[in-house]
């Protein structure tokens, strides 16, 4: 895959240098050239000078032929524009915000946007974001998480019965235009609702296909 990292912090660094080292081409993005240097002499991506949200920047960086963006400066208002240009005028198929405020969190729901926590979440869950299609929340047992994941197109107007399965997958609540709803099983899912729910981690791959056209 072709992706562009905006941002070298801790976050950032460490999402580039987890990319590169699995194989996939990365441009890295900061305004501070000296940032680039969390990147360690082992990376063997790319790096561009300017801010996120410049069209000459990101048009340099590679962005019409990206497939993933990660925008995970330490500003929520650079991460949204820089995740809603590459959307929204680029195209880009996946565009991943951090989030540091959850005060935010309605605004980037509402724009339509993939984000993670910030204060949350570590670079390798963005990695399981941009690379996998969802966000991994939390070990619950030895065999189940916690994910949430966008709606794709395969499940609009699926009801939530229709998706549960006994002992492997429940689903606990839906995000829809900022409104958290807790479903009943007849509740119909939408594209593009965020959905909350317990899988066992055999069940997974399941999810790749909810995301989905």
């Amino acid at each position: 895959m072709y992706i562009i990292v905006v941002g070298c912090g801790r976050v950032g660094s460490h999402l580039a240098q987890h990319l590169s080292a699995e194989g996939h081409n990365v441009v890295v993005i900061d305004k501070n050239p000296r940032s680039f240097r969390r990147l360690g002499s082992t990376f063997n991506g790319l790096t561009v000078e300017g801010v996120g949200f410049d069209e000459d920047v990101l048009k340099k960086a590679g962005i019409e032929e990206t497939d993933a963006l990660a925008a995970v400066t330490d500003l929520d208002n650079t991460n949204m524009m820089v995740a809603e240009m590459a959307t929204k005028l680029f195209d880009v198929p996946r565009a991943i915000a951090r989030l540091y405020n959850p005060e935010r969190e309605r605004t980037y729901q509402q724009l339509g946007l993939e984000y993670v926590c910030g204060t949350v979440l570590t670079a390798e869950k963005i990695l399981d974001k941009i690379v996998e299609g969802y966000a991994r929340y939390a070990s619950v047992g030895g065999d189940t998480e916690i994910i949430e994941f966008k709606a794709g197109k395969s499940l609009d107007n699926k009801s939530v019965e229709e998706i549960e399965v006994p002992d492997e997958l429940k689903v606990a609540t839906i995000t829809r235009r900022g409104e958290g709803i807790i479903p009943v099983g007849s509740f119909l899912i939408k594209e593009n609702d965020y959905v909350v729910c317990a899988i066992k981690r055999y069940a997974l791959s399941k999810i790749e296909k909810f995301t989905g056209d």
